[in-house]
């Protein structure tokens, strides 16, 4: 745990490729020093159909999916770190969004195989 999945505009890709993508979002979770390196697992989305209002602006949006009994300023600190990362990258005119979500223990199931 976490599980990072990075949804971006396909165009995007023009100058970033996606693995800076998917390390920028990874650096600033294992920043969070609330994760060992080996639980952090990161994947991203191009999408090519999307529209933000009446326009069709380029954006990255991260959603973080971590197991509940984080307190709110552990998620703070996570979200704002994962920002600070992908702040670093070149973009374009890119809306940057990050979003932090509980998944409750109690309904989470693992197995590996």
């Amino acid at each position: 745990m976490p599980h990072c999945i990075v949804e971006y505009s396909n165009e995007i890709e023009k100058s970033v490729e996606p693995t800076q993508l998917i390390n920028a979002v990874y650096q600033g979770a294992l920043k969070s020093d609330l994760f060992e390196d080996e639980d952090i697992k990161t994947r991203s989305i191009a999408f090519e159909n999307y529209q933000s209002g009446s326009i069709k602006k380029a954006f990255v949006h991260v959603t973080v999916k971590i197991l509940s009994g984080r307190n709110s300023e552990q998620k703070k600190k996570l979200a704002n770190l994962i920002l600070s990362q992908l702040r670093m990258i070149d973009f374009p005119s890119t809306l940057l969004t990050v979003e932090v979500v509980e998944i409750e223990k109690e309904s989470y199931a693992k197995a590996m195989i």
